[in-house]
């Protein structure tokens, strides 16, 4: 007989623990409560994280967009940039394999 009334203890001991657990989610923050010093009037700080307004645009660019002709200039350095690295590339991992024979 004391094997049942301890089991009925043990589970009404985890059914007041899970419905504190469930009410306790329910409860407000100490900080929101008007007696500890929080007021119903007072606002709450903008959240400067949130998303931007929808017709909100970018400010203009100071500096002008490049010439065609010295975008050209630019994009063909690049080229010869990456022409000249694999070259390289090619030319050390064609000595790496006659040097280990």
């Amino acid at each position: 007989m004391q094997a049942q009334g301890r089991g009925v203890f043990v589970t009404a001991a985890l059914l007041a623990a899970l419905g504190g657990l469930g009410l306790g989610g329910c409860s407000i923050s100490l900080s929101d409560m008007p007696m500890l010093g929080g007021s119903e009037k007072a606002e709450k700080p903008k959240d400067a994280e949130g998303f931007p307004a929808v017709n909100d645009l970018p400010a203009n660019r100071d500096e002008a967009v490049l010439a065609p002709a010295e975008r050209n200039k630019i994009e063909q350095e690049l080229i010869a940039a990456r022409e000249r690295q694999a070259n390289a590339n090619a030319s050390t991992a064609a000595a790496k394999p006659a040097a280990a024979k």
